[in-house]
């Protein structure tokens, strides 16, 4: 590797080139459960033991552990054993998810829709126009459909889609469900205030009730919860849904054979490790619809890493 002493440009253009790998070691960090687990632990832990708590390779923590040592967001204690991690401050007030200054929300949004989108901003200017569609290969034109006026974005967080639907159909408008605090920080950080086809609701799904619509997005739900819970979500979600309206499922789908794709197996371990849920075939996801009083279940592969799922509502 080059060391910095032999480039021939500015210390700040060396800066500039590595901030993506700064912030993508910050995600993954928080997406992995890090800051957590070490806040839960209540006692700073070996690498190896993190690594076990979490699922991942012992190699592969071990480096992401001393990356974030290296950002100021661990601190690392040495033993005649090795190193042993613990958070800092700063991480165990804004990355961890029980805090109340937390912002671990804007963390997903940023990993999961932000930096894919990015990917293409090459595009987005040669074009003038936003790159949702390359970065998850879901078109809005494609699963909205003219047909649906009153859209419902369940746990809508920043309202990426929200957005792109508002953009595409100028007769629509969106409501972001969403838990209080994400919908104060989407107000705050991510909606401009004089886009008014945009409102919010806050509460909790699965506690509360959940407003009429036409057609409801449920973008990376589902993989978050079991089977039960997520017959529960869609059967109040069918209650209150118009009929001739529907449901829109945006997943990552396993293969029926099993066979793949590697990474949304990944996902998936990665939801035992987090979650009370997994990632599904789209079998799963139209027996869960079914069960949920859906119909007409339709799947639409995109060879890309988020496929949809419709269901209709007779």
């Amino acid at each position: 590797m080059v060391s910095t002493e032999d480039l021939d440009y500015p210390q700040i253009i060396l800066q500039y080139s590595n901030g993506f790998l700064v912030s993508k070691v910050m995600f993954t960090a928080c997406e992995l459960g890090v800051f957590d687990l070490l806040l839960e632990s209540g006692e700073p832990l070996s690498s190896d033991a993190i690594a076990a708590r979490l699922g991942t390779s012992t190699t592969g923590m071990e480096r992401l552990l001393d990356a974030c040592v290296g950002l100021k967001l661990l601190a690392a204690d040495l033993t005649q054993e090795g190193a042993l991690y613990r958070n800092t401050e700063i991480s165990n007030t804004y990355l961890t998810k029980s805090s109340p200054k937390s912002q671990y929300h804007i963390m997903m949004y940023y990993s999961n829709t932000v930096y894919l989108c990015w990917h293409y901003l090459a595009d987005a200017v040669r074009e003038g126009r936003n790159q949702y569609e390359r970065a998850f290969g879901v078109s809005s034109k494609d699963v909205f459909g003219a047909m649906y006026r009153q859209i419902c974005d369940l746990g809508g967080g920043g309202g990426a889609l929200a957005r792109e639907c508002v953009s595409l159909y100028p007769n629509s408008t969106v409501t972001i469900y969403d838990l209080p605090k994400v919908v104060q920080m989407a107000k705050e950080q991510f909606i401009p205030p004089e886009e008014r086809r945009i409102a919010f609701h806050e509460g909790d799904f699965f506690n509360d009730s959940i407003p009429e619509a036409e057609l409801y997005i449920l973008s990376k739900i589902l993989h978050d919860w079991d089977d039960d819970k997520c017959r529960q979500l869609l059967a109040k979600v069918h209650k209150s849904c118009k009929p001739g309206g529907g449901v829109l499922l945006v997943e990552s789908l396993l293969n029926e054979d099993k066979s793949g794709p590697l990474e949304t197996q990944l996902y998936s371990m990665n939801m035992l490790v987090q979650t009370e849920g997994k990632e599904r075939t789209a079998a799963a996801y139209s027996k869960l619809l079914e069960a949920g009083g859906f119909r007409e279940v339709q799947v639409k592969r995109t060879g890309k890493l988020y496929d949809a799922v419709l269901g209709r509502k007779s």
